[in-house]
């Protein structure tokens, strides 16, 4: 008598229709947050963009200012009513070009350091304030002479210049505003609230009740 015994040959695995969801990363996890650069570098960067700002603006300042014109008579100098008008040119013109130096470049150094949060707000006023300082102290090294000595010098029917400065410190405080009004608006634009972090549970199913 012979008896046979069948083989049964091992039957390949079929593949699962599901993805297993990899348990490191829950469902519902925002991505991590680019890594922020170091704070020397950060504060580097910024010191040395609003210095060149600063260099450039204080020319610009001492080229651009609309100054008044002294005329020399046997008395000495006045200025006419047209004139006076132009007494408040410089303080104009530093404003203006603080404000908008301030706003663009703060702007683009607010979005660079955005990864810092709140910090990035002080790094870039705080670099706002000393380009205001060095824009004031070129224009005033390039552009500020005595007004005295100069009407002293002159003949009558001469046209002085006014010394170039600033009437009031308000116009400092441009580059400020504008760096602050700069990171206001891009951090008004682009927050947007933190992704809430959830995970899928199954319902429960109610047990059945048991048959007798």
């Amino acid at each position: 008598m012979r008896h046979t015994v069948e083989v049964s040959q091992p039957q390949p695995a079929q593949p699962s229709p599901y993805v297993p969801v990899s348990p490191e990363v829950p469902f519902g996890t925002p991505p991590d947050p680019e890594p922020a650069m170091p704070w020397a570098k950060a504060i580097l960067v910024t010191v040395v963009v609003f210095l060149v700002a600063g260099v450039v603006a204080g020319w610009a300042w001492q080229q651009f200012s609309p100054l008044a014109q002294y005329s020399v008579d046997e008395n000495g100098g006045a200025l006419g009513e047209e004139q006076m008008t132009r007494i408040f040119g410089p303080d104009g013109t530093f404003t203006a070009i603080g404000f908008v130096t301030a706003l663009v470049l703060g702007g683009a150094l607010f979005w660079w350091l955005r990864n810092y949060g709140p910090w990035s707000v002080g790094i870039v006023v705080l670099g706002a304030c000393m380009g205001s300082g060095v824009a004031w102290g070129v224009g005033m090294l390039l552009g500020h002479d005595s007004l005295q000595p100069r009407l002293q010098a002159a003949k009558p029917g001469d046209l002085v210049s006014a010394p170039l400065e600033l009437h009031t410190w308000t116009p400092v405080a441009a580059w400020l505003v504008g760096a602050a009004l700069a990171a206001a608006v891009i951090a008004a634009t682009t927050w947007r609230s933190e992704p809430v972090a959830t995970t899928s549970q199954p319902a429960a199913s109610n047990p059945s009740p048991p048959v007798h």
